[in-house]
């Protein structure tokens, strides 16, 4: 996978100087990431997560689309090459260090701080019974000799860590609660920050924040029906709307749209969108496709396995409507399920590309059914939260 292309314009621009083993770059740009591997197909190579700008990352080699960087002694990853950029960079340290930790709470918050010597590559993901968050650190060694926490916290039970390798080090955040509500990762200064959303003091739909997404848009059409033409763009708006409404008809008052026309949104600036509104609970809604014209049904999806609750909740009410189950579908790599800022769950209605299901997708009524139901499901999750 050596490409002497690369290796050359490294030697020769100086940027290997004293070592040919790396060299260093920075992270740059609206949402960059970090993927496991090469593997890609029509939802891209399967992410670890989006990382922060200004992330030091060593790169070891190119391929067309990606750098390969070092993450650690044992780990490596790869990075979008429109993500990395090999100027401004800081002076390497020789080694990096971690220093105290603190946690306190906040109004809808808690946050977790973990002094650095340095923006250095890291990956976190959720994990469940027990309710934890995982930030793993790489490149790091600790020096981290005590960690504050504040009676103010109110969802984050516990703090504690292990140096699991010698440059790797893993930080364990406990939660109160047995549901995720949702955090937010980067950096700020020279610390780590994990921002814990707080579950709300009442699990009442009509006290949350709830976010729509009408799926694709504009020059976006996605799929489209066999029979009638219907394209996919279209129809996730009517079923926006006719969910918007009826929530609103339950008193619910608080409620973001990513779209109300046809317009085109790019998924990143969807996920940015909704970073900065900050819901309870996004659901995003689309029709799914197939080549096969006898697949049919509804399914749901999500990425990490702390939002997994309510996207059964939706499919269980949502096969009262008397649709095949596609199933439930986790780890999902689509972009717009990655943020773990908030909890979210895509919800595929029915197939266009099936007949039956194309039928029902276009009548008003389905769409009225379908939002109904899709209340009853968040309402289902808020009971067996309490």
């Amino acid at each position: 996978m050596k490409y002497i292309f690369f290796v050359a314009v490294l030697f020769s621009s100086g940027l290997f100087a004293q070592t040919p083993k790396y060299v260093l770059a920075r992270s740059v740009g609206k949402l960059p990431a970090i993927s496991y591997g090469l593997g890609d197909d029509r939802l891209g190579g399967a992410r670890m997560g989006y990382i922060d700008t200004n992330v030091l990352f060593r790169v070891i080699d190119s391929t067309k689309e990606m750098y390969h960087v070092q993450l650690s002694k044992f780990h490596t990853a790869y990075v979008d090459k429109a993500y990395l950029r090999f100027d401004s960079l800081p002076a390497e340290k020789p080694f990096y260090l971690t220093g105290s930790m603190r946690a306190k709470g906040d109004i809808g918050s808690d946050t977790v701080f973990i002094s650095m010597d340095g923006h250095l590559p890291y990956k976190s993901y959720m994990e469940v019974n027990p309710s934890r968050i995982i930030v793993e650190i790489f490149g790091v060694q600790s020096n981290t000799n005590w960690i504050t926490q504040l009676q103010s916290l109110k969802e984050v039970r516990n703090v504690y860590y292990n140096q699991i390798e010698d440059d790797v080090l893993r930080v364990v955040i406990e939660l109160q609660h047995r549901q995720h509500w949702g955090y937010t990762i980067g950096y700020k200064g020279k610390a780590l920050y994990i921002r814990v959303k707080q579950q709300p003091e009442k699990l009442d739909i009509t006290k949350l924040k709830i976010g729509i997404d009408a799926g694709h848009g504009g020059t976006n059409v996605g799929a489209d029906g066999v029979k009638t033409g219907a394209s996919e763009k279209t129809y996730t708006l009517l079923f926006a709307k006719a969910l918007e409404r009826y929530l609103k008809k339950k008193g619910v008052k608080n409620i973001v749209m990513t779209r109300r026309s046809d317009t085109t949104f790019d998924n990143k600036d969807r996920v940015v969108f909704m970073q900065q509104q900050d819901p309870d609970i996004l659901i995003s809604l689309h029709l799914n496709s197939s080549n096969n014209p006898q697949v049919q049904g509804v399914s749901t999806y999500y990425k990490h396995i702390g939002f997994r609750p309510l996207t059964t909740a939706i499919l269980k009410r949502m096969l009262e409507l008397n649709l095949d189950e596609f199933g439930n579908v986790g780890s999902f790599n689509f972009m717009y399920s990655q943020p773990t800022d908030f909890v979210n769950s895509l919800t595929e209605i029915a197939f266009l590309s099936n007949v039956e299901d194309e039928r029902r997708i276009v009548t008003p009524a389905f769409h009225e059914n379908v939002a109904k139901k899709i209340y009853l499901a968040v309402t289902d999750w808020l009971k067996a939260v309490k």
